[in-house]
């Protein structure tokens, strides 16, 4: 029988924001790169919120971009509003958030596929993982045409068995009605990988014409924008944006949605499937916080060339009778057309704690996977992990030792240890409260925190990172300086103090000093600093975040410098817990089952104790390992 069979160094399944990342990074690095998407029409497609970056997740984005991907610069060219969340809170969890044009965000990052060297788009199923001993060796798809390589990653997002489900309405489709792929589970399966079943959902999109907003509040965005991309000119950024606008769910809305929960999937038991606990459906809201008697609801622009307004806040399965009346309960939404019914999803992922932290399978090598597959949640989250399944599999084949970012590196490594270290019953989110040492990973500092690495893999110009080399010298520098500049009692310093109620000085002090203090920063004492030089915003930013909170960053980093000690202290991939002796049952049981990397892994498995540690200590230490 004659076949299409053509061969690549690696294989991407899947052109959504992981399959995105993951194939440029390859790609990139010079590898032959072939990426499956079941329609080009999807890649980086945005199936539900039209934005990208928010609480923790601006902070992931801005990492990717650190590290040499895509995501950041995309927003930063199809943004239509972007908001600094937080502003009123320390710098550890200021959040980028920008609303995208949804279709121009796709359209500009198949743009930036379809021109990059080495890397080919193909719209096909794929329905087979090929391998010989363990080895991955290429993919089949539907038709029978075979690609061999040396990688395949597996960014599949919601793809795989999809079924879209309202009320009583069931269908075999991927997001937005695109196709499903519906054979790949089968190969996987039959090759030992374990699937799990988990769900998510989209609110309805409505008519613009249709809405009022003149009774709801608006939500306009940040006078000077700030871009998500390290490269990316500030001045180009400002533009003319677009408005949302917030209303709010009432008693009659909810009183719809309780008599109606008999015919919604979500309880009825019709959705198998597990859902997000941090973005529930209005009307898991409705049931678990039953004492609220409102709920926020952010009405969002899909884009500037679409009447299609995505109701946040509201995502839902229930039949569409029961969806038109609860939306045209809300104020401002009395009259709503329903462009798009809310829908929920289900798809099959997997257990992602059978990877490796490279993102890597611990049973078949070469097979990475990154993304929802993975049994995570967002956009964002999606990207970071196909960056760095891209990177790693690049790695792997060009003989190189693959990355791993370590939970003080920044939240892309939070994300993915928490992913392959702990079980996870529901799709992961990333907040800033699962990263212990934020102070550290801003989402202003991630250039300074992952561009070495990136430089060092190789998505990093030498001249971006020549660039990062003076902006940290002209840091130091100006910290230096402003440490070592006494100011006396001088009536113009006095004066200055009075005006911010800040406590007259008695005695002099550092310029440091002042800036110190809560009610003063590095701006507010311009007016007595005469030697001061003409610097960077970015620059200053840093100066002023390093000074003011040194001592709390001083703590973090030796609590660091401990979770690197443990992090050093390698475990052999082929060690039996189970016949270390003072290890509870419970612990050799779960150290068999994740095999993890380190002393530092270990430790963060749920029902390995700290004594259980430090026995793996002494047994190491005993075999001279450590």
């Amino acid at each position: 029988m004659n076949r299409l069979e053509e061969t690549y160094d690696v294989v991407v399944v899947g052109a959504g924001h992981a399959g995105c990342e993951a194939a440029l990074a390859c790609a990139r690095l010079g590898l032959e790169t072939i990426v499956f998407t079941v329609s080009v029409d999807s890649i980086a497609l945005m199936p539900c919120n039209p934005n990208i970056g928010g609480t923790s997740k601006g902070h992931i984005v801005r990492e990717v971009d650190a590290l040499g991907g895509e995501m950041g610069k995309n927003i930063d060219k199809t943004f239509i509003q972007s908001k600094m969340l937080n502003r009123s809170k320390g710098p550890a969890v200021h959040s980028l958030r920008a609303q995208a044009d949804k279709a121009e965000y796709s359209r500009s990052m198949r743009k930036t596929l379809e021109n990059t060297e080495h890397l080919t788009i193909r719209q096909a199923e794929v329905t087979k993982l090929l391998t010989k001993d363990r080895q991955v060796t290429g993919v089949e798809t539907y038709s029978g045409a075979v690609y061999h390589s040396k990688a395949v990653i597996l960014c599949t997002g919601t793809y795989l068995r999809a079924r879209c489900i309202y009320g009583d309405v069931s269908t075999h489709t991927g997001p937005n009605g695109l196709q499903a792929a519906n054979y790949l589970t089968d190969s996987l399966k039959e090759l030992g990988i374990e699937m799990v079943r988990f769900k998510t959902g989209t609110p309805a999109r409505i008519d613009r014409r249709s809405i009022d907003f003149s009774v709801m509040e608006e939500q306009l965005g940040d006078e000077r924008v700030t871009p998500f991309s390290f490269t990316t000119d500030p001045e180009d950024v400002q533009i003319d944006q677009v408005s949302c606008w917030l209303t709010y769910t009432n008693e009659r809305t909810h009183e719809i949605i309780r008599q109606n929960l008999d015919r919604s999937p979500l309880f009825s038991g019709v959705i198998e499937g597990t859902g997000p606990r941090y973005c529930p459906s209005i009307e898991d809201k409705v049931v678990k916080f039953a004492d609220k008697d409102r709920h926020q609801v952010f009405i969002e622009p899909e884009g500037l060339h679409t009447n299609e307004m995505y109701i946040s806040g509201m995502s839902s399965s229930l039949p569409e009778d029961v969806q038109q009346a609860m939306y045209r309960s809300v104020k401002g939404l009395e009259n709503a057309k329903i462009v798009k019914n809310a829908y929920a999803i289900e798809y099959d992922c997997i257990d992602p704690r059978q990877l490796n932290p490279t993102l890597e399978f611990k049973t078949i090598s070469g097979l990475f996977c990154g993304g929802q597959f993975n049994g995570s949640s967002g956009y964002e989250e999606a990207a970071g992990q196909g960056l760095i399944a891209g990177i790693n599999a690049a790695r792997k084949i060009m003989g190189k030792e693959q990355i791993i970012l370590k939970r003080s590196d920044g939240y892309i490594g939070v994300l993915i240890d928490d992913l392959v270290t702990k079980e996870n019953t529901e799709p992961y989110r990333m907040m800033t409260s699962r990263a212990e040492y934020r102070l550290l990973l801003r989402q202003d500092n991630a250039d300074q925190r992952l561009t070495p690495i990136g430089h060092e893999v190789g998505l990093i110009s030498d001249e971006r990172y020549e660039k990062l080399l003076k902006k940290q010298e002209l840091i130091r520098r100006e910290t230096e300086r402003l440490e070592h500049t006494f100011v006396g009692t001088k009536e113009e310093v006095q004066s200055l103090l009075s005006s911010f109620d800040s406590t007259i000085l008695n005695g002099g002090c550092t310029l440091a000093d002042l800036i110190r203090r809560p009610e003063l920063d590095y701006e507010k004492i311009a007016s007595i600093d005469k030697d001061r030089p003409k610097l960077p915003l970015e620059v200053t930013e840093q100066v002023n975040i390093n000074i003011k909170y040194d001592g709390y960053i001083k703590r973090q980093m030796r609590q660091v410098e401990q979770f690197r000690k443990l992090e050093k202290k390698k475990l052999p991939q082929d060690l039996d817990y189970g016949q270390i002796s003072g290890l509870r049952l419970e612990a050799r049981q779960k150290l068999n089952l994740y095999k993890p990397v380190s002393i530092g892994q270990a430790s963060r498995i749920a029902g390995v104790s700290p004594a259980d540690i430090s026995v793996l200590l002494v047994y190491m230490e005993g075999k001279n390992t450590i």
